[in-house]
């Protein structure tokens, strides 16, 4: 099932560009496909948002900074969390994943691929300081749940795998 394009109108788009994720402060709101709707209505902006998994402790600290943000532009704010459909990895944007990689961690795979490398069966997960695949799964989780860690054997740097989530 592909989903659609969140709806964000221009006049907030900018506003809620601004605004990063606390786990991630490289990744803005929108780029981590967190924010599904940001509508106008009566003056007043609605804004939609759905957790990267059940529970994700950022959400409370997104909402916040949602409000926050856009107060500071003029606008009163309502911020609702939709569970459903769940949030995937497929709606992190290009420009997210380059940010990703940029702040060392390394991007999510597709899922057959992701489940290779967690399981241990594949060296494809490539370390974002050298680019090599040349890497070995350290744990299954890193410094949040949604990551795992891994070790690059070339360079002998460790670094965060954001997940693959579908």
């Amino acid at each position: 099932m592909t989903l659609p394009e969140p709806y964000i109108e221009d006049d907030l788009r900018e506003i809620l560009d601004g605004v990063s994720d606390p786990e991630i402060p490289v990744l803005t709101v929108l780029q981590m496909g967190v924010v599904r709707s940001a509508r106008l209505e009566n003056g007043k902006a609605k804004v939609q948002i759905t957790p990267t998994y059940s529970g994700c402790p950022a959400m409370d600290v997104i909402g916040d900074d949602i409000k926050k943000a856009l107060k500071e532009n003029g606008y009163d704010a309502e911020v609702e969390l939709i569970l459903s459909p769940a949030w995937s990895t497929d709606w992190i944007t290009p420009a997210g994943r380059t940010a990703l990689e940029k702040y060392g961690i390394a991007a999510p795979l597709e899922a057959d691929a992701d489940k290779e490398a967690l399981l241990g069966n594949k060296r494809i997960v490539k370390c974002p300081q050298c680019g090599s695949t040349n890497t070995i799964l350290v744990s299954q989780f890193g410094s949040t749940a949604c990551k795992a860690l891994f070790k690059c054997e070339d360079c002998l740097e460790p670094f965060d795998y954001f997940k693959c989530l579908k």
